[in-house]
């Protein structure tokens, strides 16, 4: 057994990944089970599935050299497990496991690492990171989930590859930034990507931040908020990640002096330069819906005078099914700010009593919650399908946010006429 299995096991975590690193080609291995993927045969590696697991076999193997930073152009087996660890990259992956001598193989010191608490690459870092363009970004994400530092030359190493990770795919950078974000402490993460320069080229948008005041209402700056809304936030990584960029707007919609800045419409243009980056780093389409209402919606100053059908509107707008994470990047917000910060938690706790009262009426939120549908108005009007028919639903939608009495089939039919403009 090699890799992250067995620092895993050390550190006292349940492995997520098993890998095994065998003197036998993948053809062998092949020969010996009933269920094998060919996930990586070319580079001699496949995936064997037995007793409800999934285990990656590899057979020792050295490298050539990576002309796209991702890939090798040619691979070598080797005869040697030794030879076979030189290649990975971190000396707290490089241990193995032998299991018929129940004995540790650590050629590197990677169980040194492990108790220094200290990412260090393999040899020379600049070689194994112009190798593979993703290692940079994999050593801040260990870093970051484990509560690591990253030794000094591997750590300088990085700035100097930044071309070599500038080659690799989008996805396996969202991938790995996921992942960091999955972590106890992903704020230290987005930390180590700024001072080791791979923020500028995975989140540039949160740069201009960095040192930006803002006013009385915020301890931080920009960049330092929202790092501190990123470790008040509870959630899945995407939802972090919405709560990391909510900001990324107001350097640009900033006006008066440092300490009295207003922002106004910071939330809309935070919420377009999100979705950019996201479409950037290819989330899907359902990702990015969720992300741009959160962020477009975050400003919600609640007062109690607020009528039922504001508060029908706001939920309308928000989207149903978003609204705990509303709630919850409402929360990360208010303690990130580090000032006022009982009286806006005081606050959002008033505003989720009310819309949860709200709610219990069965209000209409929508189109398809009216007792009327469009063929009952074009029956009533005796018109054709057509954007006539949107927009007297519409109208109705709106008139019922305020009357929810009035949501019913007689008193709708009604009303068609008169929303008929």
């Amino acid at each position: 057994m090699v890799g992250g299995v067995i620092r895993d096991l050390l550190l006292g975590r349940k492995p997520v990944d098993w890998d095994v690193a065998t003197l036998a080609r993948p053809e062998e291995v092949c020969g010996e089970f009933e269920k094998v993927i060919p996930t990586g045969i070319a580079h001699g590696t496949v995936t064997v599935l037995n007793r409800g697991m999934s285990v990656e076999v590899t057979t020792f193997r050295g490298e050539g050299a990576y002309s796209d930073g991702r890939h090798p152009d040619r691979v070598v087996f080797l005869e040697s497990l030794e030879e076979d660890l030189k290649r990975r990259d971190f000396t707290i992956n490089a241990i193995a496991y032998d299991i018929e001598r129940k004995t540790l193989l650590d050629p590197f010191g990677g169980q040194r690492d492990l108790q220094r608490r200290v990412v260090r690459a393999v040899g020379n870092p600049m070689a194994r990171f112009s190798e593979d363009g993703l290692r940079p970004l994999r050593a801040v994400r260990f870093a970051s989930i484990l509560g690591f530092s990253i030794e000094k030359k591997t750590f300088s190493a990085i700035r100097k590859c930044l071309p070599v990770f500038r080659k690799v795919a989008p996805e396996r950078v969202r991938e790995e930034l996921l992942k960091m974000l999955a972590g106890p402490r992903p704020e230290r993460g987005i930390e180590m990507l700024r001072s080791s320069g791979l923020l500028g080229e995975i989140l540039p948008e949160l740069l201009p931040g960095f040192g930006f005041a803002q006013n009385r209402f915020h301890r931080h700056d920009v960049y330092r908020h929202a790092l501190a809304c990123l470790r008040h936030s509870r959630g899945d990584p995407v939802f972090r990640l919405a709560v990391l960029l909510h900001d990324i707007g107001k350097v640009m919609t900033a006006a008066g002096p440092p300490g009295m800045r207003t922002f106004y419409n910071h939330e809309k243009v935070s919420a377009q330069e999100a979705d950019d980056v996201l479409a950037r780093l290819r989330f899907s389409n359902d990702e990015r819906r969720r992300v741009r209402a959160l962020i477009e919606n975050h400003m919600i100053h609640y007062e109690p005078a607020w009528s039922d059908g504001a508060i029908r509107r706001l939920v309308r707008r928000i989207g149903r099914e978003n609204l705990e994470d509303a709630f919850r990047m409402q929360e990360a917000d208010v303690l990130g700010r580090g000032r006022l910060v009982r009286q806006g938690l005081s606050n959002l706790r008033r505003l989720k009593a009310r819309i949860r009262r709200v709610l219990r009426q069965d209000a209409a939120l929508k189109v398809t919650d009216l007792a009327i549908n469009g063929s009952d108005v074009m029956r009533l009007l005796q018109i054709e399908p057509g954007p006539r028919v949107g927009r007297i639903l519409t109208a109705l939608l709106e008139h019922v946010t305020d009357s929810p009495k009035d949501n019913s089939r007689q008193r709708l039919e009604e009303l068609v006429r008169l929303y008929d403009l």
